[in-house]
């Protein structure tokens, strides 16, 4: 969906769409992101099998297929590196047949190494306290930026502007979901932010992130983006400081709201996006 918006911030500003760059620009992002999920399936498993144990929940603990052997190892691995290939082949079409800019296979690289590396040693960035700020940056600034430069060739500050509510709330969906994976990620010397900080700074920090995606979401208000998107986004916005509100309470120690809230912030992270797509379509 950020990628999407970017796409229609292009042809909203400069009047510019061209549908067979956009379906294979979508198909890139959409095979680096599946590299993305299958490379954490295959290097949390050690996290993904004593999260079933320890703290369950819908969204920890990976998809449990790799854990209980339906799949071998093997076959994803090699998955995973056709994804890559695909994708980088997408980006070459793109930047060499359709003229795309000189920036294109440079963006795609880059989300390529923050979602390989997420979960892959030796970068591994998830242990090492910026995996979150890396998926704040790919899914966020990345995934806008790209999705208007490839249609304009060009960059400008109201997509880059554009992308930080999407960054601030797309950080909150894996601040969130390290709760339920506490405990493995303890165990097992996961360093992410909420292992480093412990769970009740990490709920004031969601809290901030909330308050910061607001606050750059009417920015952009300002600086272009139509007005009628708030309405919108009114309601997102109303989800959201209610999550924070129950974070910050210490309601993350129930495992059942705990469960509700990391829903709740997926649909917060996406009906950020969508409350900019419609507002700039309708």
């Amino acid at each position: 969906m950020p990628y999407i918006l970017g796409a229609v911030l292009a042809s909203y500003l400069y009047g510019k769409f061209n549908l067979m760059v956009f379906l294979i620009g979508l198909s890139a992002a959409l095979l680096v992101q599946l590299s993305t999920h299958l490379t954490g399936e295959v290097y949390d498993i050690k996290e993904d099998r004593l999260s079933i144990t320890l703290e369950k929940n819908f969204f920890s603990g990976g998809t449990g297929v790799l854990v209980e052997n339906l799949i071998p190892q093997k076959k994803v691995k090699i998955l995973t590196g056709v994804f890559i290939f695909l994708a980088l082949f997408a980006g070459l079409i793109l930047q060499f047949y359709f003229k795309t800019g000189k920036w294109t296979l440079a963006l795609g690289i880059s989300g390529i190494i923050c979602g390989f590396f997420y979960s892959k040693p030796p970068l591994r960035w998830v242990q090492r306290g910026i995996g979150e700020i890396l998926i704040g940056y790919a899914f966020g600034w990345l995934a806008v930026v790209s999705g208007f430069y490839i249609q304009v060739s060009r960059f400008d500050n109201l997509p880059f502007l554009i992308s930080l509510p999407v960054a601030f709330s797309i950080v909150n969906v894996i601040l969130i979901n390290e709760y339920p994976d506490y405990p493995a990620d303890l165990q097992t010397g996961k360093r992410n932010i909420l292992v480093r900080i412990g769970k009740e700074k990490a709920a004031k920090l969601y809290a901030a992130l909330v308050v910061l995606s607001g606050l750059s979401f009417f920015l952009g208000l300002f600086k272009g983006l139509p007005g009628r998107s708030a309405l919108f986004y009114l309601p997102v916005l109303a989800t959201a400081i209610v999550i924070a509100v129950f974070m910050v309470n210490g309601g993350y120690k129930d495992r059942i709201k705990l469960e509700k809230m990391c829903a709740a912030t997926i649909l917060v992270n996406l009906g950020t996006t969508l409350s900019c797509i419609l507002g700039l379509l309708f």
